[in-house]
Order: C-alpha cells, then structure tokens, then sequence
C-alpha cells in the first residue's frame, strides 16, 4: 500500500511528545518509520522559585505542534490527514499536576525539574524502605502535606503531562505503567500500584489535611497495548481546531519519555540499557535482580511492560552546552560570519576530539537547576580552571561535553561498581549525540561500555511513543512488545557501535576525580551567588 492511501485509509499511527524544549508530533507508516512530523518549540519559566509550564501553553504547543504535521502530511502527499489507527501521548516523566473535583488545577504545574521536596522525598523513601526521588510525584504531594499548603484536602485527582494531555483528549484518567511508575511504586507482581506501601502513606499521612485514599486520586493503570480510550469530539475540536481530524481514534496508554526512548531503541530486555541525553540526561538499565540496597542517586521504575529498571536521572545536561554554542556564534555573528546551526555544533564538537583528555585543568558544571545525584537543592553554571591550563577550544569544548555526562557517571558507578550489573551494551539517543562520533565516543569512554546509535536514534521519544501506539493497533494481540519490536521494527536495522577509547577512558577519570573535588566550588557559589 502506497503512503498516500495509508494516510487516507488510516493504516497509520501517531506519536505526540512533550520534551523540555520541544513539543514534536509524528506520523508512522505501516512499516513503522516515519512519514511526516511537526514540532513546536516551547520553555519551562521560574515563576515564584517553581519551574512550570502553563497549560494554556501545553495546549497551545499540542495544537501547534499537530498543525504543522498535518500541513507536512498535505506539504509531502497532498492530502489531508483526517484519522490513523492509533494514537499515543508521552511526556517529560514526574512532577506534579493536582486538580479539585470540578477539574481545576490547584496549583501550578511542578515539573521533574524542581528540587524542593527533600524533606518529604527522605520521610517517604524511609517509610517505603524504596527510593523515591524528589522529582515522583507522590514526593511533590507529601511536601505540599508537610507545608501544610491549603490546596491538598481538595486533591481529587493527580496526574502526569502525559497523563493530563491523555485526559483531556479522551476523557480518561488513566496511564500507561511507566509513567505511573514516576508517580508511585509499582508493585511488579501485580502491575499495579504497590498496595503496602499505599497502606504505609496512609498511615504516613494521618492526622494531616489530607484524609483522601490516595488509590482513589492517582490514574488508573493500562497495559501496554490495551486501548486506554478514544478521541472525543470535545478532544478532536482540541487537537485540532481547524476541524480536519476526525474523533473516535483509539489511544494506546500514555507514558513517560523515559519509557518511549526504551522503546526508541529497543532496550526493554535485561541486560540492555539506553542513555536519553538532552535538556536532562537519563541512563536506563533492565533489571535481571533486585538492587540489595536502597539508593538516593537510583530510581526504580518500570518498562512500558513492567520490568524493574534501575533509573539514574540527571537534571542538567545540554543547556549549559547550547548556551556556550550560542554565545560563539553571536560572537562570528559579530564578525560577519553567519554559521548555520548545524555547522557550528559539527565543528564545535569535533574540535573537542583534539582537545586533552583530562580537559588540562578546565572544568565545567552545568546546573542551571539542583541536582539530586550530587545533593544539589540549586544550582549555577559554573566554569572553572587551573592558571596554567590551556583554555583552547578544543579543551573547553571537551570540558563542556564531559560536564553533560559526569553527573550521570557518579550515579551509574554505584550500579556498575557496587552492584555489579552487566550490560552489553548502551543505546544512546537525544540531542548530545546529533553531531557525529564525538558524544558517543565521550560517552563510551566515561561509561567503560560500548555505545550504540540505531539509525532511528534521531528519532527520539514521538517516534517511540508512535510504536506504543502501532503496538495497541496491532492485530495479534497475542504478541508481546518485545516480539513486536524485533519483528516489525528493528529486524535488519543498522546501527553504529563505539567502543572506549583507552586514552579517553584515562583522561575522563582524571577529569571525574578533580569533577567530584570541585563539587565543594559548586556548592559556594550556589550559596554565595543568590538568585
């Protein structure tokens, strides 16, 4: 069937994803690879020490984002996309989004970002005997409980970004395993949420404004691959005001980005892991066992099936980089010098690959936000270097580079070191590796693992979100994802694989010892550099 009449037929499907700075849509063919996409680029702002976005924003950016796929679809095949087999919505994992029993929003929404709810993230993580992080949402909720903030007796539901976009679009509360894994424990028996520790919160929570059965006000947990509802007219009119896309669509669950970059690059089964590196970086690793201890740096969360994964997130990573680049090419600007985008950042980073391995003394942090893994409630960007070190291009690009991924390698030496998990290999994904070689190669050298790029890597999350929902519309519902993804999308794909470079393997531990050391700069500065 030619793509055109996979299009009018509807023998498509379609991926929505909410990133940190871009909203992109994407429509995949039978064959499951891409046929048109549309983006929509947005921000998160600080208001009131918050880092939020509004929801007209994310209605705003969803409507947008989906105008500009249905004008590529019209652009490359001149027809009008009016329907698809499937659709489904992924975000930005965590947070907190809580609204009363009318549906209104309590309070703005607190994203992954935000790093003030220590003190309830400890009190929890001691009761449950189980890490949960400041960004879950269910830590938001209990700190919100500790300040005693008027909002929490009127919680009537909470959710995710995906979770609400879902809502809104279909009228159901639900989500998909994954994304209710950032929420709340996952009990892996069950696939539900763990009863225990729900008991525990219960009684954690006595005696407080919050008297509600908090089972009651989280969403309800679909499988992967059930349909977890379907356009409503009042949800089409929404996603698409012009009226072109027809309601009743089918919804695969949504969830969370960390779960559709699993899927982006195959790495679902033990002993696989997959590395998202953009605004945030995360490193994900199957799980064959339990953890045998509890770690702040480690989260547990979940597959899009259900699998332990051991999670280990990191707030900063590409944003201290994208302001260098940007500043340089203002700086050629100046000169006369127009470098397109895409040009700047190839040069910038293979410049970087002649730079020393240990970066001569040059070192950078990235926190423009806290930082978890390293006990960071705030943060500041901060470059720093010896008198006598080379302040070359070349050393501080690879100094830039190494920043993005030294946080991540502080929590992944507990999993590698401590409790000796195996992973053959790597799949990386995300904006730090668009330019070729230089983030993979970095990478595989931090990590002592060989890295891979699929050739889907580009892709990213829309496109990972887009099979979940291929997967819901499949016609053996007797087939695992796992069997679907080998069979339908990933057999005789290509890839490229780079191992550790031994030089860079050297230099990078050189730079992780002076890294760590510098941790005490980075904390002065946050104390004395109020914001």
């Amino acid at each position: 069937m030619d793509r055109m009449t996979q299009i009018t037929t509807g023998k498509t499907a379609i991926g929505i994803e909410f990133g940190s700075t871009r909203i992109k849509a994407v429509l995949i063919g039978m064959d499951s690879k891409p046929l048109a996409s549309g983006t929509y680029d947005w921000t998160n702002s600080l208001e009131n020490g918050i880092w939020t976005y509004s929801l007209d924003e994310v209605r705003k950016g969803m409507q947008g984002c989906f105008a500009a796929l249905i004008a590529d679809v019209k652009a490359k095949y001149g027809v009008a996309l009016e329907t698809t087999a499937s659709i489904g919505v992924s975000a930005m994992m965590h947070g907190y989004l809580a609204f009363d029993e009318d549906n209104q929003i309590l309070v703005p929404f607190r994203t992954w970002r935000n790093t003030m709810t220590e003190e309830a993230a400890d009190a929890v993580t001691k009761e449950f005997g189980f890490n949960i992080p400041q960004r879950w949402s269910i830590a938001h909720l209990y700190q919100a409980i500790l300040n005693g903030e008027p909002h929490v007796s009127r919680v009537h539901f909470m959710t995710t970004l995906a979770g609400y976009v879902h809502w809104i679009l279909t009228g159901e509360k639900v989500i998909g395993i994954g994304d209710g894994s950032g929420m709340f424990p996952i009990d892996p028996e069950t696939g539900n949420y763990n009863k225990t520790m729900l008991a525990k919160f219960a009684k954690l929570t006595e005696n407080t404004a919050f008297t509600q059965n908090l089972s009651e006000i989280l969403p309800a947990i679909v499988p992967v691959g059930e349909c977890a509802g379907t356009l409503t007219e009042v949800g089409a009119r929404l996603l698409d005001p012009s009226g072109t896309f027809k309601s009743g669509v089918p919804f695969c669950p949504p969830e969370g980005d960390a779960q559709t970059g699993m899927v982006a690059t195959n790495s679902i089964a033990p002993r696989t892991g997959n590395i998202s590196a953009g605004t945030s970086i995360f490193a994900m690793a199957v799980l064959e066992r339990d953890l045998s201890a509890v770690y702040k740096q480690i989260d547990i969360v979940t597959t899009p099936c259900g699998h332990p994964v051991a999670m280990v997130h990191c707030n900063n990573c590409t944003t201290d980089l994208d302001a260098w680049i940007a500043m340089f090419g203002e700086t050629l600007k100046m000169f006369g010098a127009d470098v397109k985008k895409a040009e700047l950042y190839d040069k910038l980073y293979a410049a970087a690959l002649s730079g020393k391995p240990d970066c001569d003394g040059i070192l950078s942090y990235n926190y423009y936000s806290g930082e978890h893994v390293t006990e960071f409630t705030e943060g500041r960007p901060l470059l720093m270097r010896t008198p006598n070190s080379e302040f070359t291009i070349a050393n501080l690009m690879r100094s830039l580079i190494y920043s993005c991924m030294a946080t991540l390698k502080i929590g992944m030496d507990i999993l590698m070191n401590e409790e000796k998990i195996t992973l053959h290999k790597i799949y990386a994904h995300g904006g730090l590796f668009k330019s070729p070689v230089t983030g993979q190669r970095f990478l595989a050298s931090a990590l002592g693992v060989p890295v891979t790029l699929m050739d889907s890597a580009s892709e990213g999350g829309a496109w990972g979100i887009a099979l979940l929902a291929a997967y819901q519309a499949r016609e053996d519902k007797s087939e695992s994802l796992a069997d679907y993804l080998n069979r339908n999308v990933f057999a005789g794909m290509s890839g490229t694989s780079m191992d550790p470079f031994g030089e860079d393997a050297e230099g990078f531990a050189e730079y992780m010892k002076a890294y760590r050391a510098g941790l005490a700069v980075e904390q002065a500065a946050v104390t004395a550099n109020a914001d």
